[in-house]
């Protein structure tokens, strides 16, 4: 059975930092690219930040570039966000996802996780 399971959510203050984890199991994790969406109240879900299988590349949404990193062990089957410098719009649901590769026929998405950024 296919899992991605999040961890790491909570509430922060401006300018604080978070980090989120998603461990997978049930498919091979390495051949996977993994990224990380967002999705706030009454907003379309968006693309925060993608990893390819081996970890080598990454690219980022133009909002979160310097501030976030996406990162990928692929020895413990995880992938993760690190937030830093964190503002109030970052405040969503935050989802992980993998999508085979190289034709991208399969994807599975985690239960999300809330991150809250106020004061």
């Amino acid at each position: 059975q296919v899992q991605l399971v999040e961890s790491g959510g909570g509430l922060v203050q401006p300018g604080g930092s978070l980090r989120l984890s998603c461990a997978a199991s049930g498919f091979t994790f390495s051949l996977y690219a993994m990224n990380w969406y967002r999705q706030a109240p009454g907003k379309e879900r968006e693309l925060v930040a993608s990893t390819t299988s081996a970890g080598g590349s990454t690219k980022y949404a133009d909002s979160v570039l310097g501030r976030f990193t996406i990162s990928r062990d692929n020895a413990k089957s995880t992938v993760y966000l690190q937030m830093n410098s964190l503002k109030p719009e970052d405040t969503a649901v935050y989802y992980c996802n993998a999508v085979s590769m190289p034709m991208q026929r399969t994807r599975y998405w985690g239960q999300g996780t809330q991150v809250t950024v106020s004061s």
